[in-house]
Protein backbone atom coordinates (compact mmCIF):
# COMPACT_ATOMS: atom_id res chain seq x y z
CA UNK A 1 0.00 0.00 0.00
CA UNK A 2 1.41 3.05 -1.19
CA UNK A 3 1.28 6.45 0.31
CA UNK A 4 -1.25 8.23 -1.65
CA UNK A 5 -3.49 4.67 -0.44
CA UNK A 6 -4.06 6.07 2.64
CA UNK A 7 -5.08 9.56 1.67
CA UNK A 8 -9.15 9.42 1.75
CA UNK A 9 -9.92 13.34 0.76
CA UNK A 10 -8.92 14.95 -2.08
CA UNK A 11 -7.03 12.17 -3.70
CA UNK A 12 -7.53 13.63 -7.53
CA UNK A 13 -6.12 17.21 -6.62
CA UNK A 14 -3.27 16.31 -4.80
CA UNK A 15 -2.49 13.79 -7.44
CA UNK A 16 -3.05 16.88 -10.35
CA UNK A 17 -0.71 19.35 -8.26
CA UNK A 18 1.82 15.81 -7.83
CA UNK A 19 2.24 16.13 -12.07
CA UNK A 20 1.73 19.64 -12.13
CA UNK A 21 4.70 19.71 -10.45
CA UNK A 22 6.88 17.32 -12.11
CA UNK A 23 6.69 19.56 -15.18
CA UNK A 24 7.50 22.87 -13.72
CA UNK A 25 4.19 24.25 -13.11
CA UNK A 26 4.40 25.08 -9.15
CA UNK A 27 2.20 28.29 -9.31
CA UNK A 28 -0.99 26.21 -10.39
CA UNK A 29 0.11 23.65 -8.36
CA UNK A 30 0.11 25.88 -5.53
CA UNK A 31 -3.04 27.12 -6.27
CA UNK A 32 -4.65 24.04 -6.15
CA UNK A 33 -3.15 23.17 -2.91
CA UNK A 34 -4.14 25.98 -1.37
CA UNK A 35 -7.84 25.34 -2.45
CA UNK A 36 -6.97 21.72 -0.67
CA UNK A 37 -6.02 23.08 2.69
CA UNK A 38 -9.36 25.45 2.94
CA UNK A 39 -12.16 22.86 2.05
CA UNK A 40 -10.70 19.78 3.91
CA UNK A 41 -9.95 18.60 7.70
CA UNK A 42 -8.33 15.10 6.64
CA UNK A 43 -4.95 14.67 8.53
CA UNK A 44 -3.32 12.79 5.73
CA UNK A 45 -4.77 14.84 3.10
CA UNK A 46 -3.81 18.30 4.56
CA UNK A 47 -0.03 16.60 5.99
CA UNK A 48 0.62 15.83 1.52
CA UNK A 49 -0.69 19.19 0.63
CA UNK A 50 1.21 20.81 2.99
CA UNK A 51 4.84 18.87 2.07
CA UNK A 52 3.56 19.66 -1.94
CA UNK A 53 3.18 23.16 -1.18
CA UNK A 54 6.60 23.37 0.55
CA UNK A 55 7.62 21.92 -2.52
CA UNK A 56 6.45 24.47 -4.61
CA UNK A 57 7.52 27.31 -2.61
CA UNK A 58 11.63 25.90 -3.15
CA UNK A 59 10.50 25.68 -6.97
CA UNK A 60 9.48 29.11 -7.30
CA UNK A 61 12.15 30.52 -4.90
CA UNK A 62 9.50 32.60 -2.55
CA UNK A 63 12.15 32.39 0.06
CA UNK A 64 10.74 34.68 2.67
CA UNK A 65 7.72 31.71 3.03
CA UNK A 66 9.89 28.63 3.80
CA UNK A 67 9.94 28.87 7.67
CA UNK A 68 6.21 28.80 7.98
CA UNK A 69 6.04 26.23 5.46
CA UNK A 70 8.28 24.27 7.55
CA UNK A 71 6.41 24.85 10.67
CA UNK A 72 3.16 24.10 9.28
CA UNK A 73 3.64 20.89 7.11
CA UNK A 74 6.50 19.51 10.33
CA UNK A 75 3.15 20.21 12.44
CA UNK A 76 0.85 17.81 10.36
CA UNK A 77 3.47 15.17 9.39
CA UNK A 78 4.50 14.77 12.99
CA UNK A 79 2.07 12.53 14.89
CA UNK A 80 1.37 10.89 11.04
CA UNK A 81 3.63 7.18 11.03
CA UNK A 82 4.84 7.10 7.91
CA UNK A 83 8.51 7.03 6.63
CA UNK A 84 7.84 8.56 3.10
CA UNK A 85 6.16 11.68 4.06
CA UNK A 86 8.68 12.20 6.98
CA UNK A 87 11.49 11.59 4.36
CA UNK A 88 10.44 13.96 1.76
CA UNK A 89 9.28 16.95 4.37
CA UNK A 90 12.85 16.72 5.53
CA UNK A 91 14.55 16.35 2.23
CA UNK A 92 12.87 19.67 1.08
CA UNK A 93 13.14 21.25 4.76
CA UNK A 94 16.81 20.61 4.19
CA UNK A 95 17.01 23.19 1.24
CA UNK A 96 15.28 25.51 2.61
CA UNK A 97 17.96 25.16 6.00
CA UNK A 98 20.90 25.58 3.76
CA UNK A 99 19.60 29.16 1.69
CA UNK A 100 19.08 30.36 5.31
CA UNK A 101 22.47 29.46 6.02
CA UNK A 102 21.82 26.78 8.68
CA UNK A 103 23.99 24.15 8.03
CA UNK A 104 23.89 22.63 10.95
CA UNK A 105 19.79 21.77 10.67
CA UNK A 106 20.58 21.02 6.89
CA UNK A 107 22.91 18.56 7.28
CA UNK A 108 20.55 16.91 10.27
CA UNK A 109 17.58 17.22 7.55
CA UNK A 110 19.74 15.40 4.81
CA UNK A 111 20.25 12.52 7.21
CA UNK A 112 16.68 11.87 8.50
CA UNK A 113 15.25 12.15 4.99
CA UNK A 114 18.05 9.08 3.85
CA UNK A 115 16.62 7.14 6.80
CA UNK A 116 13.08 7.79 6.95
CA UNK A 117 12.82 6.78 3.05
CA UNK A 118 15.07 3.90 3.68
CA UNK A 119 12.30 2.97 6.12
CA UNK A 120 9.43 2.31 4.22
CA UNK A 121 8.32 -1.26 4.30
CA UNK A 122 6.50 -0.63 0.81
CA UNK A 123 8.16 1.41 -1.62
CA UNK A 124 6.10 2.80 -4.52
CA UNK A 125 5.79 5.78 -7.18
CA UNK A 126 6.01 8.61 -4.41
CA UNK A 127 8.59 6.72 -2.50
CA UNK A 128 10.71 7.19 -5.97
CA UNK A 129 10.09 11.28 -5.96
CA UNK A 130 10.65 11.17 -2.26
CA UNK A 131 14.61 10.03 -3.16
CA UNK A 132 14.51 11.76 -6.43
CA UNK A 133 13.70 14.97 -4.45
CA UNK A 134 16.62 13.95 -1.53
CA UNK A 135 19.04 13.02 -4.32
CA UNK A 136 18.32 16.96 -5.62
CA UNK A 137 19.02 18.32 -2.09
CA UNK A 138 22.02 16.56 -2.26
CA UNK A 139 23.63 17.85 -5.35
CA UNK A 140 22.15 21.35 -4.22
CA UNK A 141 24.25 20.75 -1.77
CA UNK A 142 27.11 20.11 -3.22
CA UNK A 143 27.25 16.08 -1.70
CA UNK A 144 27.78 14.66 -5.39
CA UNK A 145 28.59 11.49 -4.48
CA UNK A 146 25.46 10.83 -1.93
CA UNK A 147 23.16 12.96 -4.70
CA UNK A 148 24.32 9.91 -7.53
CA UNK A 149 23.39 7.23 -4.90
CA UNK A 150 20.16 8.77 -4.17
CA UNK A 151 18.98 8.88 -7.57
CA UNK A 152 20.12 5.60 -8.57
CA UNK A 153 17.92 4.63 -5.81
CA UNK A 154 14.95 6.52 -7.21
CA UNK A 155 15.59 4.95 -10.22
CA UNK A 156 15.27 1.58 -9.20
CA UNK A 157 12.18 2.25 -7.41
CA UNK A 158 10.94 4.22 -10.24
CA UNK A 159 11.23 0.94 -12.90
CA UNK A 160 9.23 -1.00 -9.96
CA UNK A 161 6.24 1.46 -9.95
CA UNK A 162 6.40 2.05 -13.58
CA UNK A 163 8.13 5.28 -13.80
CA UNK A 164 9.59 6.20 -17.26
CA UNK A 165 13.34 5.82 -17.26
CA UNK A 166 13.67 9.17 -18.53
CA UNK A 167 11.37 11.07 -15.58
CA UNK A 168 14.89 10.30 -13.37
CA UNK A 169 17.53 11.03 -16.08
CA UNK A 170 18.16 14.10 -13.54
CA UNK A 171 21.38 16.00 -15.57
CA UNK A 172 21.11 18.56 -13.12
CA UNK A 173 23.26 15.87 -10.43
CA UNK A 174 25.70 15.39 -12.82
CA UNK A 175 25.82 19.08 -14.48
CA UNK A 176 26.52 20.59 -10.70
CA UNK A 177 29.33 17.70 -10.84
CA UNK A 178 31.17 18.97 -13.78
CA UNK A 179 30.71 22.70 -13.35
CA UNK A 180 32.33 21.78 -9.81
CA UNK A 181 35.11 20.00 -11.42
CA UNK A 182 35.98 22.82 -13.23
CA UNK A 183 35.49 25.14 -10.31
CA UNK A 184 38.72 23.28 -8.45
CA UNK A 185 41.00 23.51 -12.01
CA UNK A 186 39.54 20.29 -13.43
CA UNK A 187 38.56 21.58 -16.89
CA UNK A 188 39.03 18.28 -18.31
CA UNK A 189 37.31 16.14 -16.24
CA UNK A 190 34.01 18.86 -16.39
CA UNK A 191 34.52 18.35 -20.44
CA UNK A 192 34.17 14.26 -19.94
CA UNK A 193 31.19 15.03 -17.70
CA UNK A 194 29.39 17.32 -20.04
CA UNK A 195 30.32 15.23 -22.93
CA UNK A 196 28.43 12.26 -21.15
CA UNK A 197 25.52 14.47 -20.38
CA UNK A 198 25.26 15.08 -24.01
CA UNK A 199 25.51 11.27 -25.32
CA UNK A 200 22.50 10.75 -22.40
CA UNK A 201 20.31 13.32 -24.38
CA UNK A 202 21.48 11.69 -27.75
CA UNK A 203 20.24 8.43 -26.87
CA UNK A 204 16.76 9.66 -25.62
CA UNK A 205 16.55 11.73 -28.91
CA UNK A 206 17.69 8.41 -31.16
CA UNK A 207 14.93 6.46 -29.30
CA UNK A 208 12.16 8.94 -29.24
CA UNK A 209 11.97 9.35 -25.92
CA UNK A 210 12.90 12.56 -25.28
CA UNK A 211 9.50 14.33 -25.47
CA UNK A 212 8.91 12.59 -21.74
CA UNK A 213 12.08 14.33 -19.85
CA UNK A 214 10.86 16.57 -17.87
CA UNK A 215 11.36 20.55 -18.34
CA UNK A 216 13.92 21.08 -15.91
CA UNK A 217 15.80 18.33 -17.07
CA UNK A 218 15.98 19.67 -20.50
CA UNK A 219 16.99 23.08 -19.32
CA UNK A 220 19.75 21.22 -17.39
CA UNK A 221 20.80 19.24 -20.86
CA UNK A 222 20.54 23.27 -22.47
CA UNK A 223 23.28 24.54 -19.85
CA UNK A 224 25.58 21.55 -20.28
CA UNK A 225 25.54 22.18 -24.06
CA UNK A 226 26.48 26.26 -23.38
CA UNK A 227 28.94 25.49 -20.77
CA UNK A 228 30.95 22.97 -22.92
CA UNK A 229 30.56 26.10 -26.01
CA UNK A 230 32.38 28.62 -23.27
CA UNK A 231 35.25 25.53 -22.73
CA UNK A 232 35.55 25.61 -26.05
CA UNK A 233 34.02 22.40 -27.25
CA UNK A 234 32.55 21.69 -30.44
CA UNK A 235 28.94 20.92 -29.52
CA UNK A 236 26.89 19.45 -32.33
CA UNK A 237 23.31 20.06 -32.12
CA UNK A 238 21.74 16.38 -32.78
CA UNK A 239 17.59 16.04 -33.61
CA UNK A 240 16.79 19.84 -33.26
CA UNK A 241 18.10 19.12 -29.78
CA UNK A 242 19.58 23.07 -29.91
CA UNK A 243 20.95 24.11 -26.48
CA UNK A 244 20.36 27.80 -26.72
CA UNK A 245 16.74 26.56 -27.69
CA UNK A 246 16.55 24.03 -24.52
CA UNK A 247 17.38 26.79 -22.33
CA UNK A 248 13.47 27.73 -22.11
CA UNK A 249 12.22 25.18 -21.22
CA UNK A 250 11.69 25.00 -17.28
CA UNK A 251 8.20 26.74 -17.13
CA UNK A 252 8.32 28.66 -13.78
CA UNK A 253 11.37 26.77 -11.94
CA UNK A 254 13.22 29.30 -10.26
CA UNK A 255 16.66 27.03 -10.82
CA UNK A 256 15.86 26.88 -14.54
CA UNK A 257 15.52 30.34 -14.52
CA UNK A 258 19.19 30.74 -13.06
CA UNK A 259 20.16 28.55 -15.91
CA UNK A 260 18.63 30.45 -17.95
CA UNK A 261 20.61 33.64 -17.34
CA UNK A 262 23.85 32.16 -16.64
CA UNK A 263 23.18 30.43 -20.08
CA UNK A 264 23.09 33.58 -21.94
CA UNK A 265 26.44 34.41 -20.69
CA UNK A 266 28.10 30.98 -21.84
CA UNK A 267 26.12 31.69 -25.26
CA UNK A 268 27.76 35.40 -25.10
CA UNK A 269 31.22 33.59 -24.65
CA UNK A 270 30.94 30.39 -27.14
CA UNK A 271 30.15 33.87 -30.07
CA UNK A 272 32.90 35.31 -29.56
CA UNK A 273 31.25 38.45 -27.65
CA UNK A 274 33.06 38.04 -23.74
CA UNK A 275 32.59 41.85 -22.90
CA UNK A 276 28.78 41.25 -23.35
CA UNK A 277 29.01 38.55 -20.90
CA UNK A 278 30.85 40.44 -18.45
CA UNK A 279 28.24 42.91 -18.52
CA UNK A 280 25.52 40.51 -18.04
CA UNK A 281 27.04 38.67 -15.24
CA UNK A 282 27.04 42.20 -13.35
CA UNK A 283 23.44 42.02 -13.97
CA UNK A 284 22.37 38.58 -12.75
CA UNK A 285 21.20 37.35 -9.53
CA UNK A 286 21.27 33.14 -8.94
CA UNK A 287 21.25 31.18 -5.86
CA UNK A 288 24.45 29.81 -5.05
CA UNK A 289 22.52 26.50 -4.73
CA UNK A 290 21.86 26.30 -8.51
CA UNK A 291 24.94 25.91 -10.05
CA UNK A 292 27.35 26.22 -7.20
CA UNK A 293 28.68 29.59 -5.52
CA UNK A 294 31.40 29.74 -7.87
CA UNK A 295 30.19 29.41 -11.36
CA UNK A 296 29.45 33.18 -12.05
CA UNK A 297 32.89 34.05 -11.01
CA UNK A 298 34.50 30.92 -13.07
CA UNK A 299 32.57 32.25 -16.21
CA UNK A 300 33.69 35.62 -15.81
CA UNK A 301 37.15 34.56 -15.37
CA UNK A 302 36.63 32.88 -18.71
CA UNK A 303 35.18 35.98 -20.38
CA UNK A 304 38.15 37.86 -19.15
CA UNK A 305 40.50 35.47 -20.59
CA UNK A 306 39.03 35.40 -24.10
CA UNK A 307 39.15 39.64 -24.17
CA UNK A 308 42.61 39.50 -23.26
CA UNK A 309 42.21 40.72 -19.48
CA UNK A 310 44.64 37.57 -18.53
CA UNK A 311 45.19 39.28 -14.87
CA UNK A 312 41.55 39.60 -14.30
CA UNK A 313 40.97 36.00 -15.36
CA UNK A 314 43.38 35.10 -12.80
CA UNK A 315 41.69 37.11 -10.09
CA UNK A 316 38.11 35.39 -11.23
CA UNK A 317 39.72 32.08 -11.40
CA UNK A 318 41.12 32.51 -7.65
CA UNK A 319 38.05 33.59 -6.86
CA UNK A 320 36.29 30.43 -7.75
CA UNK A 321 38.69 28.28 -6.39
CA UNK A 322 37.98 30.25 -2.78
CA UNK A 323 34.17 29.58 -3.29
CA UNK A 324 34.19 25.99 -4.57
CA UNK A 325 36.66 24.97 -1.64
CA UNK A 326 34.22 26.03 0.97
CA UNK A 327 31.80 23.62 -0.63
CA UNK A 328 34.31 20.54 -0.68
CA UNK A 329 32.82 17.50 -0.45
CA UNK A 330 34.84 15.63 2.20
CA UNK A 331 34.45 18.21 4.33
CA UNK A 332 30.63 18.14 3.93
CA UNK A 333 31.09 14.08 3.91
CA UNK A 334 32.71 14.30 7.25
CA UNK A 335 29.61 16.51 8.92
CA UNK A 336 27.17 14.49 7.78
CA UNK A 337 29.11 11.04 9.44
CA UNK A 338 29.42 13.71 13.11
CA UNK A 339 25.21 14.43 12.24
CA UNK A 340 24.57 10.87 11.91
CA UNK A 341 26.69 10.02 14.71
CA UNK A 342 24.83 12.39 16.99
CA UNK A 343 21.22 11.11 15.76
CA UNK A 344 22.57 7.44 16.62
CA UNK A 345 23.12 8.70 20.04
CA UNK A 346 20.22 10.37 20.96
CA UNK A 347 17.75 7.12 19.53
CA UNK A 348 20.27 5.04 21.77
CA UNK A 349 19.32 7.54 24.85
CA UNK A 350 15.83 7.81 23.72
CA UNK A 351 15.88 4.00 24.27
CA UNK A 352 17.75 3.87 27.37
CA UNK A 353 15.50 6.06 28.73
CA UNK A 354 12.66 3.70 27.64
CA UNK A 355 13.36 1.29 30.31
CA UNK A 356 15.69 2.83 32.75
CA UNK A 357 14.82 6.82 32.53
CA UNK A 358 17.06 10.08 31.25
CA UNK A 359 18.67 9.80 35.13
CA UNK A 360 20.89 6.96 34.38
CA UNK A 361 21.98 8.09 30.27
CA UNK A 362 24.59 10.83 29.54
CA UNK A 363 22.25 12.45 27.19
CA UNK A 364 25.11 13.28 24.84
CA UNK A 365 27.31 9.91 24.19
CA UNK A 366 24.24 7.40 24.91
CA UNK A 367 26.23 6.11 27.93
CA UNK A 368 25.55 5.23 30.80
CA UNK A 369 26.32 8.07 33.79
CA UNK A 370 28.10 8.22 36.62
CA UNK A 371 24.80 7.12 38.99
CA UNK A 372 24.13 4.15 36.90
CA UNK A 373 28.05 3.13 36.99
CA UNK A 374 28.02 3.37 40.52
CA UNK A 375 25.11 0.89 40.72
CA UNK A 376 27.10 -1.35 38.09
CA UNK A 377 30.42 -1.41 40.09
CA UNK A 378 28.11 -2.10 43.70
CA UNK A 379 26.38 -5.18 42.05
CA UNK A 380 29.55 -6.60 40.54
CA UNK A 381 31.45 -5.78 44.00
CA UNK A 382 28.39 -7.08 46.19
CA UNK A 383 28.57 -10.64 44.34
CA UNK A 384 32.29 -11.09 45.13
CA UNK A 385 33.21 -10.98 41.94
CA UNK A 386 36.87 -9.70 40.30
CA UNK A 387 36.90 -6.20 38.72
CA UNK A 388 38.99 -3.66 37.18
CA UNK A 389 38.24 0.04 36.36
CA UNK A 390 39.83 2.32 34.09
CA UNK A 391 39.54 5.88 34.14
CA UNK A 392 40.42 7.88 30.48
CA UNK A 393 41.27 11.40 30.40
CA UNK A 394 41.27 12.92 26.79
CA UNK A 395 44.48 15.01 26.09
CA UNK A 396 43.54 18.28 23.53
CA UNK A 397 39.90 18.35 24.53
CA UNK A 398 40.67 21.68 26.14
CA UNK A 399 42.17 22.80 22.64
CA UNK A 400 39.22 21.50 20.23
CA UNK A 401 36.75 23.36 22.28
CA UNK A 402 38.75 26.61 22.04
CA UNK A 403 39.47 26.49 18.82
CA UNK A 404 36.84 24.74 16.88
CA UNK A 405 33.84 25.56 19.28
CA UNK A 406 31.64 23.16 22.01
CA UNK A 407 29.57 21.78 18.94
CA UNK A 408 33.40 20.07 17.57
CA UNK A 409 33.62 19.28 21.35
CA UNK A 410 30.40 17.13 21.41
CA UNK A 411 31.30 15.63 18.14
CA UNK A 412 34.57 14.59 19.56
CA UNK A 413 33.39 13.06 22.71
CA UNK A 414 30.56 11.12 21.17
CA UNK A 415 33.03 9.20 18.60
CA UNK A 416 35.44 8.94 21.50
CA UNK A 417 32.42 7.33 22.81
CA UNK A 418 31.89 4.67 19.89
CA UNK A 419 35.49 4.05 19.85
CA UNK A 420 36.32 3.21 23.24
CA UNK A 421 32.83 0.94 22.68
CA UNK A 422 33.93 -0.58 19.69
CA UNK A 423 37.47 -1.88 21.10
CA UNK A 424 36.09 -3.05 24.62
CA UNK A 425 35.79 -7.18 25.02
CA UNK A 426 32.06 -8.24 26.03
CA UNK A 427 30.63 -7.95 28.88
CA UNK A 428 32.96 -4.98 29.47
CA UNK A 429 31.01 -1.59 30.88
CA UNK A 430 31.72 1.94 29.84
CA UNK A 431 30.47 4.88 31.07
CA UNK A 432 30.90 9.18 30.89
CA UNK A 433 31.63 9.99 34.56
CA UNK A 434 32.08 13.70 33.30
CA UNK A 435 33.33 16.49 30.97
CA UNK A 436 35.85 14.69 28.94
CA UNK A 437 36.36 11.55 31.16
CA UNK A 438 35.47 8.24 30.13
CA UNK A 439 35.52 5.28 32.42
CA UNK A 440 35.55 1.68 31.60
CA UNK A 441 34.98 -1.73 34.18
CA UNK A 442 36.52 -4.93 33.18
CA UNK A 443 34.65 -7.79 35.24
CA UNK A 444 36.67 -11.15 36.01
CA UNK A 445 39.52 -9.01 34.91
CA UNK A 446 42.95 -8.35 36.11
CA UNK A 447 45.82 -5.98 35.33
CA UNK A 448 47.37 -7.42 32.72
CA UNK A 449 43.81 -8.15 30.63
CA UNK A 450 43.44 -3.79 31.96
CA UNK A 451 46.80 -3.56 29.86
CA UNK A 452 46.04 -5.00 26.77
CA UNK A 453 42.54 -3.10 26.67
CA UNK A 454 44.30 0.45 27.40
CA UNK A 455 46.74 -0.68 24.30
CA UNK A 456 43.59 -1.13 22.38
CA UNK A 457 41.72 1.91 23.55
CA UNK A 458 44.87 4.07 22.65
CA UNK A 459 45.36 2.61 19.23
CA UNK A 460 41.91 2.90 17.81
CA UNK A 461 41.87 6.79 19.21
CA UNK A 462 45.41 7.69 17.66
CA UNK A 463 44.19 5.40 14.19
CA UNK A 464 40.71 8.03 13.95
CA UNK A 465 41.04 10.66 11.52
CA UNK A 466 40.61 13.50 13.54
CA UNK A 467 42.74 16.12 11.40
CA UNK A 468 39.13 15.74 9.07
CA UNK A 469 36.53 16.59 12.29
CA UNK A 470 39.18 19.12 14.08
CA UNK A 471 41.70 20.17 11.50
CA UNK A 472 45.05 20.79 13.64
CA UNK A 473 44.12 19.69 17.02
CA UNK A 474 45.17 16.30 17.93
CA UNK A 475 43.13 13.94 20.29
CA UNK A 476 44.65 11.24 22.57
CA UNK A 477 43.80 9.72 25.77
CA UNK A 478 45.55 9.03 28.86
CA UNK A 479 44.49 6.12 30.78
CA UNK A 480 45.13 4.84 34.53
CA UNK A 481 43.71 1.13 35.57
CA UNK A 482 42.84 -0.15 39.64
CA UNK A 483 41.57 -3.58 40.88
CA UNK A 484 38.74 -3.55 43.17
CA UNK A 485 38.98 -4.88 46.08
CA UNK A 486 35.69 -7.09 46.89
CA UNK A 487 36.15 -7.12 50.26
CA UNK A 488 37.48 -3.96 52.86
CA UNK A 489 35.18 -1.76 55.01
CA UNK A 490 32.63 -1.85 52.27
CA UNK A 491 31.52 -1.10 48.68
CA UNK A 492 31.56 2.72 48.19
CA UNK A 493 34.50 2.65 49.95
CA UNK A 494 36.31 -0.01 47.51
CA UNK A 495 35.01 2.00 44.24
CA UNK A 496 36.23 5.38 45.99
CA UNK A 497 40.01 4.03 46.77
CA UNK A 498 40.04 2.42 43.53
CA UNK A 499 39.07 5.24 41.55
CA UNK A 500 41.29 7.42 43.08
CA UNK A 501 44.23 4.81 42.20
CA UNK A 502 43.27 4.54 38.43
CA UNK A 503 42.88 8.33 38.36
CA UNK A 504 46.58 8.71 40.13
CA UNK A 505 47.88 6.35 37.38
CA UNK A 506 45.97 7.72 34.31
CA UNK A 507 47.77 11.37 35.70
CA UNK A 508 51.30 9.54 35.87
CA UNK A 509 50.06 8.48 31.93
CA UNK A 510 48.96 11.84 30.84
CA UNK A 511 52.43 13.01 32.77
CA UNK A 512 54.73 10.55 31.13
CA UNK A 513 56.61 11.84 27.54
CA UNK A 514 54.58 10.32 24.52
CA UNK A 515 56.81 8.57 21.16
CA UNK A 516 55.92 10.78 18.46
Amino acid sequence: MGWLDRVDDQVDALKKARALQEVSRSTEAYAILERVLRTTSAPHARADALVQRLSALINLGRTAEYTRAIEEASAAVRDLAEPYLHGHLNALAALAAHHQGALDRCVTHLVRSARALGAVDDPDRDTAWGWHDLAMAYSYLSFHGYALGAIERARQLGNAAGIPEETFAAPGIRLRNAVALDHTGDGDGCLRVLRDIATDLDRFIATGTADRLRPSSLAAYGYAGVRRAALGDVVETVGGADPARLLGHGADSARARDMRQLGQVCLAIADGRPIEAVTRLGSVQVSAETLGAAEPARLRSIALGRAGDHAGAHRADRLAFRLAAQRHDRLRDVYIDGIAARIDHEEMRREAARFEGEALTDPLTGLPNRRRLERYIAAVVARGERVVIGVCDLDGFKAVNTRHGHHSGDLVLQRIAGVINRVMRRGDFVARYGGDEFVVVLPGAGMTEAAEVARRIDAAIRTEDWESLVPGTPVGVSIGFSEVAPGGPGQRDALGAAFEAADREMLRAKNRPRSA
